[in-house]
């Protein structure tokens, strides 16, 4: 048996390793990483050896130089990375959520690699204000008197209530109180903008007795949260906007909505539920509206905030603002993506999210077609390959437990296990990302994008070599 002063003694010297390990890296890898790289992974298998790890064996020199190669080409590789997503969900969290149509990715290049008038009027040659680039669009495309958009709708929420109600009741609906992904609650949010939560009614039923009977001398607010990430059913009861609004007007109140996920076009006619738009919401009375820019909008990460003028100019000059304000590269995707919502069919079209939540599954049928040709010859003898139906999931929050039929390329290995076949794939230079269900690892064609097809079908090919 090896004991452990021969383990030891068979590590390789750092300096030694380095220098052979200069001479066969393809990469242009600096010195210092090659160095650090090698320390790191000696030292590892030095504790490992302390510690009478009984994995650990004896590596001759140049299995050592490949690991190390392995080691630095992990290394070199990017953190944040493009993957496939098989998933069926479109809005994916956790896959970076809404993709940008191309022109989007080209509006980022330009700002990353041009200067620009972010804060600069071209027309008057003095500063300006970034958030100008965007608040008529957001303006002429929800009918709101005024815009602000900061970095994402949890800073909207809390920059509007902080803004407004602190120090102040807020009358909202016990059935409302949600909590969203990342742990994200509406009661600790308003308590961190110093507002009071004065909730009313019951779970399940809400009625305008509630909020009424609530109000007090020292209330400011009503306030309504879009349930977009749970519903209720069964013996439920919520009170409208159009009745909240009239309430408000009646006691001089402010009405604010959190719509979470935000629409800007009804998707109903497109076979999705019906969700109130921003539009809808604002023409209801509302003074202050709240949304994401990376659900159902289908832009990059932002907090929209819409309604009053005289309202949203209290939010803008709050100085909390300045903390929370977007960047030039956030006001570049969302002003791409505003632009597309002047013409419906064109954002139904152009905008990759609004595009798969709305395709239809014929057509996804037929993409899923396209791959099982690619890959069916030459994987037939390493994997079994179907194209079945299947149910995709819009995510993001929104749109709970509702189902959208689509067809999905399943894989079972026939050479490895599933779950073994899973963990190479997310392995991949491009991982791929799908879902495992009856035995079968499922590619949902609708969340993989027609450009991504020949791609896909050699990395397949690659990973199942005849």
């Amino acid at each position: 048996m090896t004991d452990q002063k021969q383990f030891l003694q068979s590590l390789p010297k750092v300096d030694v390793a380095v220098e052979r390990l200069s001479q066969v890296v393809k990469e242009d890898c600096p010195y210092q990483l090659l160095k650090l790289v090698v320390a790191e992974n000696i030292e590892k298998e030095r504790q490992q050896i302390l510690s009478d790890d009984s994995n650990c064996r004896l590596k001759d020199f140049d299995e050592w130089i490949e690991f190390f190669q392995t080691k630095v080409a992990e290394k070199l590789q990017t953190n944040l990375r493009r993957i496939v997503n098989g998933t069926g969900v479109v809005i994916h969290t956790n896959l970076g959520r809404s993709l940008l149509p191309k022109d989007g990715g080209e509006m980022l290049v330009q700002a990353a690699t041009h200067y620009s008038n972010l804060e600069f009027n071209l027309q008057t040659g003095k500063r300006g204000s970034r958030y100008s680039l965007v608040e008529d669009i957001i303006c002429e495309l929800t009918g709101a008197e005024a815009a602000l958009v900061v970095n994402n709708n949890a800073a909207a929420v809390l920059l509007t209530l902080e803004t407004l109600a602190k120090g102040t009741e807020v009358i909202v609906s016990r059935g409302q109180l949600v909590e969203i992904g990342g742990s994200f609650r509406i009661p600790d949010v308003m308590a961190k903008s110093g507002a009071e939560l004065v909730e009313v009614g019951a779970t399940n039923r809400t009625h305008l007795k509630d909020y009424r009977n609530a109000i007090t001398e020292n209330t400011s607010t009503l306030l309504k949260v879009h349930c977009s990430n749970y519903r209720m059913i069964g013996f439920t009861k919520e009170v409208s906007m159009e009745e909240m609004v009239e309430l408000a007007r009646e006691k001089d109140l402010l009405v604010i909505e959190d719509l979470g996920s935000g629409c800007l076009i009804d998707l109903s006619p497109y076979g999705l539920p019906k969700e109130p738009t921003v539009g809808e919401v604002v023409k209801a009375g509302v003074d202050v509206v709240t949304f994401s820019g990376d659900k159902m909008l289908g832009g990059p990460q932002a907090g929209i905030i819409v309604g009053r003028k005289d309202v949203i100019e209290r939010v803008k000059k709050n100085p909390m603002n300045r903390a929370l304000r977007i960047d030039k590269f956030t006001l570049a995707a969302l002003e791409s993506i505003l632009r597309y919502y002047y013409d419906t069919e064109k954002a139904l079209k152009g905008i990759p999210t609004l595009s798969m939540l709305s395709m239809s599954p014929d057509l996804i049928k037929k993409r899923g077609q396209k791959l099982q040709r690619r890959i069916k010859k030459s994987l037939s003898s390493a994997c079994r390959i179907e194209l079945v139906s299947t149910v995709s999931r819009v995510g993001g929050g929104a749109m709970p437990e509702y189902s959208m039929d689509s067809w999905a390329v399943a894989l079972t290995p026939l050479t490895m296990s599933l779950s073994q076949m899973e963990r190479k794939f997310r392995a991949l230079d491009v991982p791929i990302i799908g879902r495992i269900e009856d035995n079968r690892f499922l590619l949902d064609m609708r969340t993989i994008q027609d450009y991504e097809l020949v791609e896909l079908a050699d990395s397949l090919k690659r990973f199942f070599p005849v």
